[in-house]
């Protein structure tokens, strides 16, 4: 196990510096029910336009139902497959697409579920667990295997468990796992009253 907390320019919390999204999972240990409440009530308390909460969870845990849990591992790209079976626990992050209130289209229901996943991750960082956000899966084997709405927008998949030591890695995923992590400067992204005047 190894700990890469950011190598910042200023100052920031350490729960904030602390989180990142490693590879190397203890198969081993599961994550216990209380723990994957208290990752959920994390997202529960994000903010949300309108307070709407548009994000819907799947949680999939390993050690509770094994061959849910297989199922939703299958839907994950190769690679990422690779290590995420270790994970104890998968859970996919979506959302509705329209408010709840007046039924319309809500265009920022992927900027609230953003919201709530990053919430679920930094608890879990809180915890002395790790999250791994992925993009690589097959929302459409996900919709058709877990009876997925098609009103529900399907966004991420959030790999979740402790930290195993790197061992437990082939050669590619250790490089990757040693890497160094690494931010643009703050000047490229960041902007002071008018677009790309330096902050």
């Amino acid at each position: 196990m190894i700990e890469k907390p950011a190598i910042t320019d200023q100052k920031i919390t350490s729960i904030i510096a602390e989180r990142w999204s490693g590879r190397a999972f203890d198969p081993s240990l599961a994550v216990s029910d209380e723990n994957i409440i208290s990752l959920c009530e994390a997202a529960r308390w994000a903010p949300s336009c309108y307070g709407d909460q548009p994000w819907r969870f799947i949680v999939w845990n390993k050690h509770n139902d094994e061959a849910s849990w297989q199922k939703a591992l299958e839907c994950l790209a190769p690679g990422n497959q690779e290590w995420a079976q270790n994970a104890s626990v998968l859970i996919l992050a979506a959302s509705a697409k329209t408010f709840s209130h007046n039924d319309k289209d809500n265009r920022w229901v992927g900027y609230d579920t953003g919201a709530a996943s990053i919430s679920l991750c930094l608890q879990a960082t809180s915890m002395g667990l790790m999250s791994h956000q992925m993009g690589g899966f097959d929302a459409d084997k996900i919709r058709a295997t877990f009876s997925v709405p098609d009103e529900i927008e399907c966004w991420a998949m959030i790999a979740i468990g402790h930290p195993a030591a790197l061992d437990s890695l082939d050669e590619e995923q250790l490089e990757r796992e040693l890497k160094a992590r690494q931010r643009r400067p703050l000047t490229d992204q960041f902007f002071n009253n008018a677009w790309k005047n330096t902050l």
